[in-house]
């Protein structure tokens, strides 16, 4: 059977649209994308000094993971983490202006703005806990002596100042930080008379920092030391 009088149809093409209307919709997206990227999944953080030597260099950039944080879980020793300034800690220290990529990357959310107090340290110890130090070291986590290779060369485990001499119970919400430069951070240890005695709330916990991703010649993982799961 023939059918007869069958409508033709026309192909229509699209007009499409200039770049100038369509860049706005691109960067909006892109906007959109970097912003949740930074809330949710991960953000770049800049290492401001020498405090976390040698395992990152003044200078390095760093990814942190801020979606662990979101499904409950907590900070684990020997993890380094990066927070937000609990009680002041960096009343009086120097701040480098930011350079211009910093400022473009923090417009789009990829990296914090100069105005944010962060820090960054390892977890030395968790709620239950308890840290001490003796003369110049080791620490000893619920009695027991940390090898810490991550130490900065030269550098001893325990301060032999008064502050570096201590004997902690980490309460529960809280975590006990310490920097690998130890003779160079002024962590936990320099800070117990705050009113958070030194530690850090959970709450305060931006995320986990879990690479080194600049420069590409120091790229390199951040992996939870052996001796903290002896």
């Amino acid at each position: 059977m023939v059918l007869t009088g069958a409508r033709r149809t026309r192909t229509r093409t699209r007009k499409q649209r200039p770049l100038w209307k369509e860049l706005p919709v691109l960067i909006g997206v892109a906007l959109l994308l970097a912003l949740l990227i930074k809330t949710f999944l991960l953000q770049a953080f800049s290492i401001p000094s020498e405090s976390m030597q040698n395992t990152l260099q003044k200078g390095d950039r760093v990814l942190v993971d801020k979606l662990t944080p979101w499904f409950g879980s907590e900070p684990e020793r020997g993890e380094v983490i990066v927070f937000h300034d609990p009680s002041n800690w960096l009343t009086g220290v120097p701040t480098e202006p930011p350079n211009a990529l910093q400022k473009a990357l923090a417009f789009v959310g990829v990296m914090p703005s100069a105005e944010e107090k962060d820090l960054i340290k390892r977890v030395i110890g968790v709620a239950g806990d308890t840290v001490e130090c003796k003369g110049d070291g080791p620490v000893k986590l619920n009695g027991k002596a940390l090898d810490e290779p991550y130490v900065f060369p030269g550098n001893t485990p325990c301060s032999t100042d008064d502050a570096g001499q201590f004997k902690v119970t980490v309460p529960e919400g809280r975590v006990w930080v310490m920097g690998d430069h130890r003779q160079a951070s002024g962590d936990s240890r320099y800070h117990q008379d705050d009113p958070e005695g030194g530690m850090v709330p959970v709450d305060d916990v931006v995320g986990r920092a879990v690479v080194v991703a600049w420069p590409v010649t120091r790229w390199a993982t951040l992996p939870v030391p052996t001796t903290f799961g002896r």
